[in-house]
């Protein structure tokens, strides 16, 4: 499908790509991996034709369409949200525009008779591209794809010049999913998406039927959609069947292997130098010294990416807080006529591992401040608990950092004396080495002040963490150093994420954002959709699943962790098997019932289909009869009929090859 042959890329001295040769088939779907700077991006532009390689080529056959969604810069302007998703569909667009005006001038007494025929032929020709290019469920696509990625219906007249950034990327993915080309390369598509939108993405991604190149540092999506990654690394691709954990599995035994050899290539090496400094000189040893200098010569160097340092971090100690923490009561905030909370009522207790989750604007953020009392509710209280040492991660701490400070500065201001020896291990887990601990804080990028902003906050006392998003901008290998950190967290956490992993890994408590409010789910991410998903099937499907009982005849489902392990005994095993296996029997029923109504629903529009498609060859053979079109006033009903046919028929013919597929 896409083939690199031969690729090499350098800017100035340094080379990205030296004589890749690469490809992709079509339907496959790859994740692109490589450490921060290995040129990911890089190769992305070349695939998509905006950059071109030194040397090589990139083979693509004719046929072949290419969208490419960049990390940031898109922007739109003059027009309404649905119209520009719509515009994924300019050609089929301007058929049904032609169709419209075919269908004017048809009830135009004044068009000569002559010109119907070729008319209708033309009409005829442009309503099969229009129907086998799928143009009468553009609609539905557009309203499908917006919703998933966090649009709201009253959102879709919105103008979109008063998008956010990350709207305006949303809205670019969005366009780009509808065109559907058959090589799609998106370079951290999810950075923009919050978590309702990334698990509709992996579903969406996963059912994609071309092929897919994503670079991205959110692991349990990569685990979710790909099928093969690809590691750039030392200037070569390098393959991995599977998904990311398999590939991570693969790649450290790799390396490795790879050290190993390197090692003791290095070795051979030295002793062979040692043997010909010894013997340089020696007349009777000289043949062999000439030996072995010409066989160094032939040596090819083993060459081995350096072994990152793995740093294990424990935050400074802190005294315990009081059992209750925080409380808002009542809790009433509102921008204007928009009200974010009404009557929030919300107690986290000492030790609480809380997710807020809800979709973009729901008020996690707001939710934040007013948890960590930067920002006062408009009615309500706050109740801060006994002992509380609080520290706060807003969403632009990185903007919050001094500029006039070297990086090494930023991290030693607010540290206490006991962790200072700590400074330079934590800076080189988020990839500050060497002289990058003395460059001001004011040069750095956008990834990098937020890495230093995360660095900084392992170092500070505390015993209450409120962060929001903290994982933005970092790698998979720092986001691993701050994820080992909190689990070791022996206080109160409270954060918005989202990172699925990061979420899975943390969370022991979900707290809902929407509405006007806050819904507290104990358990993990998991729990929390899976009992989402219980609540929205009916009443009448929905699994009924008895809770356990712990001592003393106590529910225990929604217990704390320690109170339902009291609760296991020795029946409960038997329990859990056949709990499963009428799931299982259950699961199975709602299968078959589905697959078939699904056929009698597919039978049922067949048979509508072959109506629809029977009345609309009646009326074409009416309408072009001689003479149709002399009284417009009987002839217009019919026109107006076919046309409702006409729609009536594509909406039928989408939800036949939805359910067929």
């Amino acid at each position: 499908m896409l083939q690199l042959s031969s690729i090499t890329k350098s800017f100035g001295e340094r080379t990205l790509l030296e004589d890749v040769t690469w490809q992709i088939t079509s339907g496959e779907r790859v994740g692109l991996c490589g450490p921060n700077g290995a040129g990911k991006t890089t190769l992305l532009k070349m695939m998509a034709g905006f950059e071109g390689p030194d040397e090589g080529q990139i083979i693509k056959p004719s046929a072949l369409t290419v969208g490419y969604l960049p990390q940031d810069g898109l922007n739109h302007a003059g027009r309404s949200i649905l119209d520009e998703a719509s515009s994924a569909f300019a050609d089929l667009l301007d058929v049904k525009r032609e169709m419209h005006a075919i269908e004017e001038q048809l009830g135009d007494p004044s068009v000569p008779p002559a010109e119907h025929e070729t008319m209708l032929e033309r009409y005829s020709a442009l309503q099969d591209r229009f129907r086998i290019g799928e143009g009468y469920s553009i609609d539905l696509k557009v309203a499908t794809v917006l919703r998933g990625l966090g649009f709201g219906d009253e959102t879709f007249e919105q103008p979109t010049d008063s998008l956010s950034g990350g709207w305006q990327m949303r809205l670019a993915l969005a366009k780009l999913l509808l065109k559907r080309p058959t090589l799609l390369l998106l370079d951290e598509p999810t950075n923009h998406l919050d978590l309702e939108a990334r698990n509709w993405l992996e579903d969406y991604l996963s059912a994609y039927p071309h092929a897919v190149i994503l670079v991205s540092h959110d692991r349990f999506f990569l685990d979710a959609v790909v099928t093969r990654i690809t590691d750039l690394n030392l200037r070569k691709l390098t393959d991995y069947p599977g998904n990311y954990s398999h590939y991570m599995v693969e790649r450290d035994a790799r390396m490795e292997q790879l050290r190993k050899s390197k090692r003791e290539q290095d070795e051979e090496i030295a002793r062979v130098k040692m043997f010909i400094d010894r013997f340089r000189y020696q007349a009777t040893k000289a043949a062999q010294v000439q030996s072995r200098i010409k066989m160094l010569e032939k040596v090819v160097p083993i060459e081995a990416p350096p072994e990152r340092k793995r740093i294990h971090f424990s935050f400074p100690v802190c005294a315990k807080s009081g059992r209750s923490v925080l409380e808002l009561h009542d809790v009433r905030k509102a921008y204007g006529d928009k009200v974010i909370f009404s009557k929030l009522n919300l107690l986290i207790e000492r030790g609480d591992r809380i997710a807020l989750v809800g979709p973009n604007g729901a008020g996690k953020s707001t939710l934040m401040r007013m948890l960590s009392g930067v920002e006062a509710a408009d009615a309500g209280t706050r109740r801060e608990g006994h002992q509380v040492v609080m520290q706060y991660f807003a969403q632009d701490e990185a903007t919050r950092l001094n500029p006039v400070l070297s990086v090494y500065e930023t991290m030693s201001a607010d540290s206490p004396t006991s962790m200072v020896p700590a400074i330079r291990n934590i800076l080189g887990g988020f990839l500050f080495s060497g002289d990058d601990i003395y460059k001001k804080a004011g040069v750095l990028s956008g990834g990098e002040r937020t890495r230093l902003a995360v660095a900084r906050m392992l170092l500070i006392p505390s015993n209450t963490l409120l962060l929001d998003e903290p994982t933005n901008h970092l790698d998979l290998d720092s986001k691993d150093i701050l994820l080992e950190a909190l689990e070791d967290y022996g206080g109160t956490l409270i954060f918005v994420s989202h990172d699925r992993y990061f979420v899975e890994k943390l969370a022991t408590k979900i707290v809902e954002i929407g509405h006007g409010g806050a819904i507290a789910y104990p358990g993990t991410y998991k729990e929390f959709l899976y009992s989402k998903e219980q609540r929205e099937l009916p009443a009448d499907n929905r699994e009924r699943l008895r809770p356990e009982r712990g001592a003393g005849g106590k529910r225990v489902e929604n217990a704390p962790p320690s109170e339902r392990e009291a609760g296991v005994g020795p029946r409960r095993a038997l329990k859990e098997d056949h709990a499963e296996r009428k799931r299982e029997q259950s699961e199975q029923r709602k299968r078959d019932q589905t697959a078939k109504k699904a056929q009698s629903r597919i039978s049922d529009l067949e048979a509508k289909i072959a109506e629809r498609e029977q009345s609309m060859r009646d009326i074409e053979a009416a309408m072009s009869a001689p003479g149709f079109y002399d009284n417009r006033d009987q002839a217009q009903p019919l026109i107006d009929r076919h046309q409702t046919l006409m729609w009536e028929l594509g909406e039928l013919m989408h939800q036949w090859e939805e359910l067929s597929k």
